[in-house]
């Protein structure tokens, strides 16, 4: 009796608890609607990398050694693609260009990663002004990256996108310093 009883308290308990604390919930961005054949504008330009959670380090190690980073997004001339450009800034204070091909999917907001066939990326929204979240997936990791239109926004941005993440039980967490200049994009 005792047991039964202490069970129907502990699950009174568990329905409250989950009616006060609730993840925030983020909203999938749609990357390409069915009738057009280019990526919305808002989601082109310059972005800057700003933070990064994950369940493990691990997932998140690649970004170690790294101080900032910038991106232009811009729309190919081949239909369903778009070129992603970085200027990556390490710690050490070297500039390491690199480039992507992202492949758009009709009926889909999954981004895919040219050349990685299990890459899936996927865009949500964030309520941070300028920012936007991505959920990057392949073999072997998971993890969610903050952006932002400035180099530095708002603290309170990185605090709600911390809280996010924890609340999906993503443990691990990295900002970037951004300490040092960008590096300049070539324009090709």
């Amino acid at each position: 009796m005792f047991h039964q009883i202490w069970a129907a308290v502990l699950y009174l308990y568990g329905i409250l608890f989950n009616s006060i604390y609730q993840c925030p919930e983020h909203n999938q961005l749609t990357t390409l609607r069915v009738d057009e054949n280019k990526f919305p504008d808002p989601h082109l330009g310059q972005w800057y990398f700003i933070a990064g959670a994950a369940p493990t380090k691990e997932e998140l190690s690649t970004f170690d050694s790294v101080d900032n980073i910038v991106f232009n997004m811009s729309a190919s001339t081949v239909p369903m693609q778009l070129q992603l450009r970085a200027g990556i800034r390490t710690k050490n204070g070297h500039c390491v260009p690199r480039q992507w091909i992202y492949h758009l999917t009709e009926r889909s907001t999954d981004l895919r990663t040219e050349g990685r066939p299990d890459m899936k990326t996927e865009l949500f929204s964030s309520t941070c002004p300028g920012g936007i979240i991505l959920k990057e997936t392949d073999q072997g990791y998971q993890r969610f990256l903050l952006y932002n239109r400035l180099p530095h926004p708002p603290e309170n941005c990185v605090e709600e996108f911390q809280s996010l993440t924890s609340c999906l039980d993503f443990k691990a967490f990295l900002v970037t310093p951004r300490n040092q200049e960008t590096c300049k994009l070539s324009s090709s």
